[in-house]
């Protein structure tokens, strides 16, 4: 028989509560995660700092002291880059390419991708996993044809070739995401357009196309990154100063001064004209590139 004064017996069922307003500590491994990331996120920031830093230095100061403060900041670094190196014709080019491509490889993927969401047959489906497929090609394996193909048609050393390129190369991943973002729309939305009398082109444009704005702007910037950073297709369909893009602009003018003694200081000028679009790219729109491609992709 119990008494008032003994304990009650625990139950081995009964679940822990957790008091409201406290929170659990981290365990072991978590801490050691997030220590991981954030000495990594130090890192990427730190070597950011010393290319920025190195870039504002002299080739022979550089060359002495690797790690060390610019005694003056030399801004001709990057005059010598944009007029000596040709990256200010080779910036423009990069702009030219990456957005047109960009927008024409959305215009193009985007009515693809809605109609593979919304007709479910086997043949949607086989084309889907044909897109899926064109995800796993690596891209040397299509230099030498696609080179051969656009020799055929004048089209190599020209913006518009390696535009095309760029479009063809980008059209299975953006219907892959962008297949996810419309499979996440309700249905709701054109069946109250077609009562409203819209047909299926204006239902597309006026209803779907807003809804999946999020989805459209995410593919636009991971097509543009991409673009930007391209050096492969770059390197081999492009020869002329007036067609070269920044990487390939890099790549020669470090390729001209192996024989006169690189010039360290703009060399870095260089990797920071290349490299600044896409930190203030990431600074501003990075949380949204991220939301995006795990929302599209999870669909």
């Amino acid at each position: 028989m119990r008494t008032a004064s003994s304990p009650e017996p625990m139950n081995p069922l009964r679940k822990a509560t957790t008091v409201p307003g406290t929170r659990r500590s981290a365990g072991p491994a978590v801490r050691i995660g997030t220590a991981v990331v954030w000495t990594v996120v130090a890192a990427n920031l730190l070597l950011l700092l010393w290319i920025l830093l190195t870039s504002l230095r002299d080739g022979p100061d550089i060359l002495k002291h690797n790690f060390a403060l610019p005694d003056a900041l030399r801004f001709g670094n990057y005059t010598t880059a944009l007029d000596e190196g040709g990256f200010a014709q080779a910036a423009l080019n990069s702009v030219v390419v990456a957005v047109c491509s960009s927008l024409l490889a959305i215009a193009l993927a985007a009515p693809c991708a809605y109609a593979l969401a919304r007709r479910r047959s086997r043949t949607s489906s086989a084309v889907s996993l044909l897109f899926a497929l064109g995800l796993g090609v690596p891209g040397q394996v299509l230099v030498v044809p696609l080179f051969v193909g656009l020799a055929q048609v004048d089209l190599t050393d020209s913006d518009l070739g390696l535009g095309l390129v760029y479009i063809g190369l980008a059209m299975p991943f953006t219907v892959f995401l962008l297949t996810g973002f419309f499979s996440g729309i309700p249905r709701s939305l054109e069946e109250a357009a077609v009562l409203d009398g819209a047909g299926p082109l204006r239902t597309f444009l006026q209803v779907v196309l807003p809804v999946a704005r999020g989805g459209l702007i995410t593919a636009f910037l991971l097509q543009f990154i991409t673009g930007w950073n391209e050096t492969l297709f770059a390197i081999v369909l492009t020869n002329s100063q007036s067609h070269v893009t920044l990487p390939v602009a890099l790549s020669s003018f470090v390729a001209s001064q192996q024989f006169n003694g690189l010039d360290y200081g703009t060399t870095f000028a260089g990797v920071c004209i290349i490299l600044a679009p896409m930190i203030a790219l990431f600074s501003w729109m990075g949380t949204r590139i991220i939301q995006g491609m795990t929302v599209g992709i999870g669909k």
